[in-house]
């Protein structure tokens, strides 16, 4: 249910800011704006964020809602995947984060692996597009895609980088304490499994 009514919230803040972007009737735009409050109601009493916080994240949502997205870059060395300890919440994940206007989805896997581990990569193959709210992660204010890019090394070393505070290759079998909100256990084993079988059909839900 808490899953359900998050998607309620994300829906009813879509329709409102589409509407508030395209309608001249001052009483629709009334309309619209106590669609976004029930909103941010909904929002405040089904995640752990303040009534202030979600007010302040909506502003800064203007015109058609769309979903964000998160890059995230893969990379194996044999049978391990390279994985980042973020400092947010000193857990782990594959290196990535939002994707950069200017930039490609493959440039933006390997701007963010260098930046979080140090290693200098090619984007190769796009693994995976997710919905990541029909996966097992906690609930979130922003409705988003996860893309998954395959990069190949080419040089550099392994170092911490500004949002990080260690990188490391790991098997299957040692997988550290996971950063849930930016990658699951379900994901890690999808990614080993691309490893495993290199033709594999790309993901998308």
């Amino acid at each position: 249910m808490k899953y359900d009514w998050l998607f309620v919230a994300q829906r009813l803040q879509s329709i409102a800011q589409a509407g508030l972007t395209y309608t001249e009737s001052p009483f629709d735009i009334q309309r619209y704006e106590q669609i976004l409050s029930i909103a941010v109601e909904i929002l405040h009493n089904f995640t752990v964020c303040e009534m202030e916080e979600i007010k302040d994240l909506l502003k800064n949502e203007k015109g058609y809602l769309t979903p964000k997205v998160d890059v995230r870059g893969v990379i194996f060395r044999e049978n391990k995947i390279l994985m980042v300890r973020e400092k947010i919440d000193n857990c782990w994940s594959v290196p990535g984060g939002w994707a950069d206007v200017g930039l490609t989805p493959f440039e933006v896997a390997e701007k963010e692996v260098m930046e979080e581990s140090g290693l200098v990569v090619r984007a190769s193959r796009l693994l995976a597009v997710l919905d990541k709210q029909r996966h097992n992660h906690p609930p979130d204010l922003y409705y988003i895609y996860k893309m998954f890019v395959l990069c190949n090394e080419i040089g550099g070393e392994l170092v911490a980088g500004a949002e990080t505070n260690d990188a490391g290759f790991f098997s299957l079998e040692e997988i550290p304490q996971l950063s849930k909100d930016r990658i699951t256990l379900e994901e890690i084993k999808m990614l080993f499994d691309f490893n495993r079988n290199p033709n594999k059909q790309t993901i998308c839900d």
